[in-house]
């Protein structure tokens, strides 16, 4: 799975990598967890140029009867997404890039949880394979006026790990090869086999890991410390 990942590059970088026109304000994210606001990039519902949004993390389904359900919905696996009630619609009309330098997964050492921080080699940021819905509160309390709430929420695809990831976690995200961005961002493209294509184990060499402290194990903790490496035992 992802349930925490980061991003600290400069808005202007992120907008030369991913073609995108106007950058956005962006904070340095050591420590991003789910429910909290997530930098994407998706189509432009009227041109094909790519724009920035700010998305919550964890899906919430259009036929949603509240929003809660996104905390339950962080993730969608590949090998089934297409399928899923929860996410077949986005799958094939609503997808976006997530950005990202890194990520954290845990491993079970002794009875307690060790953090490790995944990145590329290279340290730029990549894109982890998303999609988004908008979902609207259609619930009306007695004698009351409807409310307006409105959400536009997204969740990470996750694929079988690859040979770096598998000593301490069976899943990883889905990590997008840059030239597979427009096909994935292509709102024509609507059936599931070119898109299920990309869903793969992002290649192990290309990828760097190392334990770092369990103070990322706690949300509000949001600092350059929570990716510094420590050393093991």
């Amino acid at each position: 799975m992802c349930g925490r990942f980061t991003l600290n590059q400069p808005a202007t970088a992120l907008a030369h990598i991913f073609h995108v026109q106007q950058a956005m304000d962006l904070a340095a994210g050591y420590n991003i967890a789910p429910t909290q606001m997530v930098a994407t990039v998706l189509h432009k519902l009227d041109s094909d140029k790519r724009e920035f949004q700010q998305l919550r993390w964890g899906l919430i389904p259009s036929w949603a009867k509240d929003s809660g359900i996104g905390a339950k919905l962080i993730n969608a696996r590949a090998e089934t997404v297409a399928e899923k009630p929860s996410f077949r619609s986005a799958f094939k009309h609503r997808r976006c890039l997530v950005l990202a330098d890194g990520f954290y997964e845990w491993q079970k050492q002794q009875g307690k949880k060790q953090p490790f921080y995944f990145r590329l080699q290279d340290e730029q940021p990549f894109a982890f394979a998303g999609l988004w819905e908008t979902w609207r509160c259609l619930r009306q309390p007695p004698g009351g006026t409807p409310s307006n709430e409105e959400i536009t929420s997204c969740t990470i695809l996750t694929t079988a790990a690859n040979e770096l990831m598998q000593p301490i976690h069976d899943r990883m995200p889905v990590i997008l090869e840059p030239q597979d961005y427009d096909l994935w961002l292509d709102p024509q493209v609507q059936t599931p086999q070119p898109l299920q294509q990309l869903l793969h184990p992002y290649p192990a060499p290309a990828m760097t890991a190392y334990p770092v402290s369990t103070l990322v194990n706690n949300a509000r903790h949001n600092s350059p410390e929570c990716i510094m490496p420590i050393s093991e035992g």
